[in-house]
């Protein structure tokens, strides 16, 4: 059963982001996962306005979405999104 990782980013400090976005795509890849949806326009159709960024990862199991987010690789990655952004990272199942 496919899972998926979808983040809602808070950017604070664009400059310093791009160290992580340079990183963070070697980690999902060997992890297996693939980017579904990479920040892009959005819109809010209910509820309260959305203005974060808003990331969509595809894994083929829940293992390799934990085992991407665990990786050494990513741990990297996440020090240089320390101070760039505020994150949100939650995995579900597909059907």
């Amino acid at each position: 059963m496919p899972a998926y990782i979808i983040a809602r980013v808070d950017v604070t400090n664009p400059e310093k982001y791009k160290n992580y976005q340079a990183l963070s795509p070697g980690a999902i890849e060997k992890a297996g996962g693939r980017f579904l949806v990479r920040g892009g326009e959005t819109f809010t159709l209910e509820g309260e306005e959305e203005n974060r960024r808003i990331v969509v990862l595809e894994f083929d199991t829940t293992a390799q979405a934990q085992a991407f987010y665990d990786s050494e690789e990513y741990k990297n990655a996440k020090k240089e999104r320390k101070g760039a952004a505020e994150a949100q990272f939650i995995v579900v199942n597909g059907v």
